[in-house]
């Protein structure tokens, strides 16, 4: 795949949505990154066109963060937890028996490119530890058994879905979705007991969060 002056439209949408343009810098890197798997110069410069940066602003931000790839990544790739509680879980053990049995490493991608790998520091879902994404789509309360055969059926084209409800979609779908454009899926997602454990204790306990500070309604310009 490649840019396409559809991208750009989508660029330029995504600019326009924001009181300072450069604001939509991180969803317009997720869109280059569903056009061409990753973000490449190509990417880089037109989101600096778009947004009128400079290449190396726009290179330092997608340099800093880890979601952001400079090189191709697998159709399907896969976080494992590894922080200190997936891992004491069995978070370790799914990595290793993910890493082994698909012969990759730490942000390696199979030789089929249907498979890539990452250790995640945390995936903030620890009330369902350990857990897994692929393709940042949740994979809650795993076990080694489980991890297997998610990725075998990854790996063989077979339909998956999130353990919080929605279809995992190829690494190109998802990102066209984290940069802000609607999938379909959004009424499917779920949560559970867990999830909402702190706000259902507040609402038992006629707990609510401090009033924030008074706002002056903004003056109104006069014609």
């Amino acid at each position: 795949m490649a840019l396409t002056e559809q991208t750009r439209a989508d660029a330029v949408e995504l600019a326009g949505r924001y009181p300072q343009s450069r604001s939509a810098l991180l969803p317009m890197l997720h869109l280059v990154q569903s056009a061409e798997g990753q973000v490449t110069p190509a990417g880089i410069a037109l989101c600096a066109e778009v947004l009128d940066l400079t290449t190396a602003e726009v290179a330092a931000v997608a340099t800093f963060y880890t979601m952001y790839k400079r090189h191709k990544v697998g159709r399907y790739h896969v976080g494992v937890c590894t922080n200190t509680l997936c891992a004491v879980l069995g978070g370790d053990a799914i990595w290793d028996a993910l890493s082994a049995r698909l012969g990759v490493g730490h942000d390696e991608v199979t030789a089929d490119g249907a498979i890539s790998l990452e250790r995640i520091e945390c995936q903030a879902a620890c009330t369902h530890a350990p857990v897994m994404t692929a393709n940042w789509e949740f994979l809650d309360d795993m076990d080694v058994a489980r991890a297997l055969e998610v990725v075998e059926k990854l790996q063989a084209g077979e339909e998956v879905f999130s353990t919080r409800g929605p279809r995992i979609g190829t690494y190109e779908e998802i990102e066209r979705q984290l940069a802000g454009f609607d999938d379909g899926l959004y009424a499917e997602g779920r949560t559970d007991e867990k999830m909402t454990a702190g706000l259902s204790y507040a609402q038992q306990h006629g707990m609510a969060a401090p009033a924030g500070p008074e706002r002056s309604p903004l003056a109104k310009t006069e014609g």
